[in-house]
């Protein structure tokens, strides 16, 4: 049995994955009582084959929150390196570009979701497990929110109501439309075994049938290749032997050898972005405001700093609804969202096509980026820290 919860909170999140569990930690540290909506059951098995590559300002925002225990299991981002298949020119971002400790760090979505459940469990969050948001409603003076529990359908209200999941439901909201474009892709995932350690390089490569990005994990990597659906299928349901020729003829030998690819998923691809994320009293962060293309893993990044971002604005207010502070925090995060998802899916219109002409202007653009200091400095600061207005 679940603990008995109240039918009332200051704020009310939708979603227990990252964004929407380090939103809770924030804002319940400022005071607030906190209720936090999950679909899954507290101890069921989280079956996700994802490796979430973290910013180290994404990982050091967790860290504050209390939510980065040491014994969890990383591997670090020292070296970003980004090349194009068939052409020269490449650009090599390093942590000291930024004279900070790493770049970043690949963790595995289960091990960060089960630490969260502890960490929300000891910073006393109430969190109402196997439990669906059936609709949503902003009202005056408060926000509420219909909810299928194993108990039966309960009415739950707060002074406000954080979507950090549940896109669908923003678009029942007053004057929020989604936009969204469909890229008739999959991303593959799988471990790979090199022939080389990976060192602490993560490599982001625009091969001809698809960029993928080979993210340091473990003593190997994880790879992530975008493949158009029907090459996916084929990928996941084939043989190991064909995918490490052709993941080795687009790769190089940067890493030697592959040597071994373990069990295939994917997923389906497709650019999401509300025109608004806000509506009264109900506010959208992460997945629930925009989802995007994984080339360049900026989705959960910038979905964390939405998290703090509301957290900031809701600061000294006596009411978390607070029409103003929402404002403020809708006006503070679209210039970041705008950017961060306005360049993801200019990288895959950009690397497109293969006309021996545009490989040129792409390696010469590569080039001029990692010989001028200043210009690769800004670039690798926008990616870890985001966009600041």
């Amino acid at each position: 049995m679940q603990a008995r919860t109240s039918e009332h909170a200051d704020v009310l999140i939708v979603g227990g994955g990252p964004v929407g569990a380090l939103a809770a930690l924030r804002l319940a540290r400022q005071g607030r009582s906190v209720l936090l909506v999950e679909a899954r059951a507290r101890d069921a098995a989280v079956r996700d084959a994802r490796a979430l590559a973290l910013s180290w300002h994404s990982r050091e925002q967790l860290a504050e929150a209390g939510a980065w225990p040491d014994a969890l299991p990383v591997t670090v981002i020292d070296t970003v390196h980004v090349s194009q298949q068939g052409s020269c020119g490449r650009t090599r971002l390093d942590k000291e570009d930024l004279q900070l400790p790493h770049l970043g760090v690949v963790v595995d979505y289960p091990a960060l979701v089960a630490s969260l459940a502890e960490v929300l469990d000891r910073a006393g969050v109430q969190v109402l497990w196997q439990s669906r948001v059936t609709s949503v409603k902003s009202l005056s003076e408060y926000a509420c929110a219909e909810v299928e529990t194993p108990d039966g359908a309960r009415l739950l209200t707060g002074r406000l109501l954080v979507l950090a999941e549940g896109g669908a439901l923003a678009e029942t909201l007053p004057g929020v439309r989604r936009l969204e474009h469909d890229y008739h892709q999959c991303a593959v995932l799988a471990e790979i075994e090199t022939e080389l350690p990976a060192k602490g390089v993560a490599y982001e490569r625009f091969a001809d049938s698809g960029p993928f990005a080979l993210l340091p994990h473990g003593e190997g990597y994880m790879l992530v290749w975008t493949r158009s659906q029907g090459d996916a299928a084929k990928l996941v349901g084939g043989d190991e032997a064909g995918l490490r020729a052709e993941l080795q003829q687009a790769f190089g030998e940067r890493q030697g050898r592959i040597l071994g690819i373990g069990p295939r998923a994917s997923f389906p691809l497709a650019l999401r972005q509300l025109n608004k994320v806000a509506s009264g009293r109900v506010v959208l962060i992460g997945n629930a405001a925009q989802t995007m293309h994984p080339v360049a893993a900026q989705g959960l990044n910038l979905g964390l700093r939405d998290a703090v971002g509301l957290a900031r604005a809701l600061e000294g207010a006596a009411d978390a609804g607070d029409p103003a502070a929402l404002k403020r925090y809708a006006a503070a995060r679209k210039l970041d969202s705008h950017v961060v998802v306005g360049f993801t899916h200019g990288l895959i219109k950009l690397f497109d096509g293969h006309h021996p002409l545009l490989n040129t202007l792409r390696g010469l653009g590569m080039t001029a980026l990692d010989v001028i200091p200043p210009l690769r400095r800004a670039f690798a600061g926008h990616l870890v820290f985001g966009v600041q207005g």
